[in-house]
This record gives structure tokens, C-alpha cells and sequence, in this order.
């Protein structure tokens, strides 16, 4: 199954790049909503094209992030914030326990699966490594000052807070975009995800995968899991090996088109339509696509650290996490109770190794 692409640029304006969700403007737009919230309702994910996100953006992204994976690890140890939740700065790899690893029930699912449909299953934490960046204004008061850190600046890269801070708010700028859109096609008022995403902790979150020490193929890079965000959103990454599974079981591979971004349904949207749209679950493993990508890199002598460009829009940690509208009325709402934003995140956290050493 392929999933549905979403252009942007009819809705964009050329001149300011200000996005319009306008239904008297754009006739056709309520079709193209009702769109972006069936295909986050049936697969979890889908694909935009936003001229605002240019390729050469991200090639600039991903250079500088090769650069700062390709250091050595005692370097990279100076950005690490655990006392902080990890959520700014550094994360090694080794840390974060993937969920399918110490959740139960979610194992009970997977194995349910078909043979062919189920994930690799994890024996220890993802190999992975990443870089948090927060991404916009931070509120001045707030019951949850860890998820609201500032951002930690890496000595050796003069450009990087220009190169992060520009990245990630064009990537949020199409979050926002697909957040109205998805709130008209779910009907709900186009403001409703969108009004609780201001002062929220939207993470760039770059992960950097070594795939010159790890390209063996079937090795798990981030296990089977949901995330525990609104939307999550990538660019096409130089190495495949991302698969997602669809609301009905199937488990496919990704392809994303060039010039395009990947958005996945993370817990929060989850949360806020009672369960109508699952969180996406996913994996990013080796297969033999990815070891005909490292081997062509090698002949052309380019980095071998697999990065994505992924940034996780969050609802505001201070705001209240509940069914929205007439999904509050829905027969599983109860399953989803009142709680603020922060609260659920800190209590996902604490499941995937991330509270901090501290326990703070």
C-alpha cells in the first residue's frame, strides 16, 4: 500500500509562504482534509510536499549532523543532559529501552501478528544515537522545567543554531499546516491541535545510526515502537530501512519520494481523538536495501552514519491532554483520562530509560 501525498503549495502563499486553510479560498480543501485524517486514521502516517522544505535545507541539516555523529564518542559525551531527560542535547546509543522491550502487552500483540508482518524483536536498548534540539519559545512558567530546558550548544559548529533553529521551524510550519487540516478532516475547529501546540517542547531530534560499525543485515537501530508525541515529521533519509505498520496489521516499507517528508501519528494525537487515530508504530532495521546504500556510499567515500531529520511537534507540557469535541462522547474516552501534557510524557519516559539518572 502506498500511502496518500499531500501538496501544500496550492495552500501556500509565494510571496509571505504563509499557509492557508481557508475552505472559502480552497473549495477543495475539505476533500483533501477529510484525506489527510483518513490516511492518519488507517495507516498512522502520510506523505507532504511542502514547498516551503526544500531539499538543499536538509542536505545543509544532514552534512552538519554527519559531522557531529562522526566525532568521537568522548565529545559527544559533553552534550549529554540525563538529569534532563535527554530531552536537549546528546543521547547515546545504549540508553533509550525501546517500549515493545519491557511492555507486556504490546509483545502480546506483535506476536499475534503473522510471521511476516511482526518486527524484530529487541533484546536491550536501540543502537541508536541522537541529538535534541527544542525548537521555539519556551514558556516563562512552567509545572515541568526539564521538558522545557534550553537547547545545549556543541563547541566547533559556528553555524549550528542558524541551521537548526531554521530546519526545525520550517518543518514545524508544515506540522501546523497538517494539524489544521487534520483537526477539519476529523471535524473539529482548525485551531483545535494548533492552539495547544504553542510554548509546546517541539524537539528536533536528528538520530544518528553507524552503520559502519552495525550494518549487519537484521540489525535494530530503534526497535518497535509508537511515539509519545503529536506528529512526528522527517525528510527523506540517504539510507533505507524505516517500516511502519498500518492500522490493519501490515507491516510496509517506506519510500519516501525525493522533496517530500514523512508525517507519522504520534500518542498525543492519539490521545486527543480517544483512540480514533493510533500512534504509529514503527521500526528502523538493516535490510539489504540499506547494505546496497552503504555499499555505494563506501565507493563514493561519503559518511556511513545513517541520520534522519525527524522533529517531534509537541502539545504545550502545560496544557491539558484529553478527547477533543465529539471525541470526548467516544465509547473509549474513558481509556484516555484528563492529565497534563508534561505529566504523560514524564510517565513515558520513565518506560524507555529517559527520566534521568537522577530521577528527576
Amino acid at each position: 500500500m502506498e500511502l496518500p501525498l499531500i501538496d501544500l503549495a496550492p495552500y501556500v502563499d509565494v510571496v509571505t509562504g504563509k499557509f492557508s486553510c481557508d475552505e472559502l479560498l480552497h473549495p477543495e480543501l475539505k476533500k483533501v482534509c477529510s484525506e489527510v485524517s483518513r490516511s492518519l486514521r488507517e495507516t498512522g502516517a502520510l506523505l507532504i510536499r511542502d514547498p516551503r522544505c526544500p531539499n538543499e535545507d536538509n542536505d545543509r541539516f544532514i552534512d552538519m549532523m554527519e559531522k557531529y555523529f562522526e566525532q568521537p564518542e568522548e565529545v559527544k559525551r559533553l552534550q549529554e543532559r540525563p538529569h534532563q531527560h535527554y530531552q536537549v542535547g546528546s543521547t547515546p546509543g545504549g540508553v533509550e529501552i525501546p517500549r515493545s522491550l519491557v511492555d507486556m502487552e504490546m509483545q502480546k500483540n506483535l506476536r499475534a501478528l503473522p510471521k511476516d508482518r511482526r518486527p524484530i524483536i529487541p533484546t536491550g536498548p536501540d543502537l541508536k544515537s541522537r541529538y535534541m534540539w527544542r525548537v521555539g519559545p519556551r514558556p516563562s512558567n512552567t509545572r515541568f522545567k526539564e521538558l522545557n530546558s534550553a537547547p545545549v550548544l556543541p563547541e566547533g559548529f559556528p553555524e549550528w543554531k542558524q541551521i537548526m533553529d531554521s530546519w526545525g521551524f520550517k518543518m514545524i510550519s508544515t506540522v501546523e499546516a497538517v494539524a489544521e487540516m487534520a483537526a477539519i478532516g476529523f471535524d473539529l475547529p482548525k485551531d483545535s491541535f494548533t492552539n495547544l501546540m504553542k510554548l509546546g517542547p517541539h524537539l528536533l531530534a536528528p538520530t544518528g545510526s553507524d552503520l559502519g560499525r552495525h550494518g549487519e543485515e537484521g540489525t535494530v537501530f530503534a526497535a518497535y515502537h509508537y511515539d509519545i508525541n503529536f506528529l512526528t515529521i522527517h525528510y527523506k533519509s540517504k539510507f533505507p530501512g524505516l517500516f511502519i505498520w498500518l492500522r490493519n496489521g501490515e507491516r510496509v516499507e517506506v519510500n519516501v519520494p525525493d522533496g517530500c517528508l514523512l508525517i507519522q501519528a504520534g500518542k498525543q494525537l492519539e490521545w486527543m481523538t480517544a483512540g480514533d487515530c493510533k500512534a504509529g508504530m514503527h521500526e528502523v532495521v538493516v535490510t539489504q536495501k540499506t547494505i546496497d546504500a552503504i555499499n555505494a556510499a563506501k565507493r563514493e567515500n561519503r559518511c556511513l552514519w545513517r541520520v534522519s531529520s525527524t522533529l517531534f511537534s509537541n502539545v504545550a507540557s502545560d496544557a491539558v491532554l484529553k478527547p477533543l469535541g465529539h471525541f470526548a462522547k467516544s465509547p473509549t474516552a474513558d481509556k484516555y483520562p484528563a492529565m497534563y501534557a508534561g505529566e504523560y510524557f514524564e510517565k513515558e519516559l520513565a518506560v524507555i530509560n529517559l527520566k534521568g539518572k537522577d530521577g528527576a
